[in-house]
């Protein structure tokens, strides 16, 4: 039943109520569960380290920034040792989660981070944004490293029953792309659309993340092959014209606003936002799928946490957003 109600809202068949992410917390409740298939959090002394090699500095409960970058330049790169994408191992949580929570769950592969946001942690944020606007065409190496790796343990997902893969790229800044929309086309986009098609050609779903605004993209990533689209951040768009333009061509995942609501706001503030949520991107013809994170560390209240979790149980039976 819950696997049949993401692929209902999947194919925006308006299924009896809305689906839910449960990110972490109580995942019992979680109709799509998020298993990672790379590892960013190996314990190391205080801190803890990716398997990619970077050091996480983490005082305060959150994920951390990076220490320093792995590389200190380009030449650094001939001699570093990517993680194995053949090591079994890595995909061997699924099984845990299976005994868990059982069959009837829509399995995602999770990456944790993928893509440009690896690429910046092991060579510097501004230093592949500086690669990139010169043209310097060692850059590729780098991002073909990098989306490589990401297609190799594509390859492996269906033998362990995954229904899907998610990637998760920040992209936005509060107002914008960090990159200009020609820029990321050019270098970016036929790296995407050829994991995702790989990705589909194995029978699987493409769930992408970003935080930030990123409409300047939401085509691109739609035409490219993104199945579910997680707009981490919905406080930064104007929501109706988001559903108007993309609805019923992506299925939406959207938590209540953590910069603002969800973390300020009282029980009205959240159940308005929820319903603003539905109504925007789901209803007839469209889908959305609610998700929950608790996020104690950056000030989310475990009533706050609740109430979200209520309102979306609540106002998430389609029978009321398609009233």
């Amino acid at each position: 039943m819950r696997k049949e109600l993401v692929q209902a809202a999947l194919h925006h068949m308006n299924p009896e109520r809305m689906p839910l992410v449960y990110f972490n917390g109580d995942q019992s409740n979680s109709d799509i569960l998020l298993v990672d298939v790379v590892d960013h959090h190996l314990p190391k002394g205080e801190f803890t380290v990716s398997e990619w090699g970077f050091v996480w500095d983490s005082r305060d409960g959150t994920m951390g920034q990076v220490a320093e970058p792995v590389l200190s330049s380009m030449e650094d790169l001939s001699s570093y040792k990517c993680p194995s994408p053949f090591d079994e191992r890595r995909y061997e949580a699924i099984e845990d989660f299976r005994e868990r929570f059982g069959e009837d769950r829509y399995y995602i592969a999770s990456f944790g981070l993928s893509g440009f946001t690896i690429m910046t942690l092991l060579l510097g944020f501004t230093e592949v944004l500086e690669m990139l606007a010169l043209e310097d065409k060692r850059i590729n190496h780098l991002a073909d490293m990098v989306f490589e790796f990401e297609e190799d343990v594509i390859k492996h997902l269906p033998k362990y029953g995954f229904d899907g893969v998610a990637f998760f790229d920040d992209w936005g800044t509060q107002t914008n792309l960090i990159l200009s929309p020609a820029m990321w086309r050019s270098f970016y986009l036929p790296r995407y659309k050829r994991q995702f098609e790989l990705a589909h050609k194995l029978g699987l779903t493409v769930y992408f993340h970003s935080c930030g605004y990123i409409e300047a993209i939401i085509d691109d990533l739609i035409d490219a092959g993104v199945d579910f689209l997680n707009l981490s951040q919905p406080n930064l768009y104007d929501l109706k014209r988001v559903g108007d333009r993309y609805g019923g061509r992506v299925c939406f995942v959207s938590p209540i606003s953590y910069q603002t609501t969800s973390i300020k706001g009282s029980d009205t503030d959240i159940w308005k936002e929820a319903e603003q949520i539905i109504t925007s991107l789901g209803g007839p013809g469209k889908a959305v799928i609610g998700y929950l994170e608790e996020y104690e560390a950056i000030g989310l209240s475990t009533h706050n946490y609740k109430t979200c979790e209520k309102a979306f149980q609540v106002l998430g039976a389609y029978s009321h957003c398609n009233n």
